[in-house]
């Protein structure tokens, strides 16, 4: 029972802190959440969890894949300006894209794994 809960309570003190930085050096804070501090933790976790080196690895590839295809939820955000929208529009729109992207990148691992 402790193990989830440390892990639970690692990474939520991750994300709380960069949320809680964002309000005062957004751009660090941006800096910290690209960083894959959760493949890391999530990566490291599951191996000393399972002791399954072939899944771990699997686990990385996947992420490697993810991680391009996960950035098309920022697109609406980079083209907010031309776009006009409101920030809800374009949040709905980052995560439909998003959706799309999770679409190829389970596609992209049966060629994968």
């Amino acid at each position: 029972m402790l193990w989830p809960a440390a892990k639970i309570i690692v990474s939520a003190c991750i994300i709380a802190f960069a949320s809680w930085l964002s309000n005062k050096r957004p751009e660090l804070a941006g800096f910290i959440i690209a960083l894959p501090l959760m493949s890391l933790l999530a990566i490291a976790f599951s191996y000393t969890e399972f002791k399954d080196a072939e899944n771990s690895v699997r686990f990385a590839k996947s992420i490697v894949t993810a991680v391009p295809l996960s950035l098309l939820f920022f697109v609406p955000f980079l083209l907010a300006q031309r776009l006009g929208l409101p920030f809800w529009a374009l949040y709905a729109c980052g995560v439909a894209l998003l959706v799309i992207g999770y679409f190829a990148h389970v596609t992209l691992m049966k060629h994968i794994a």
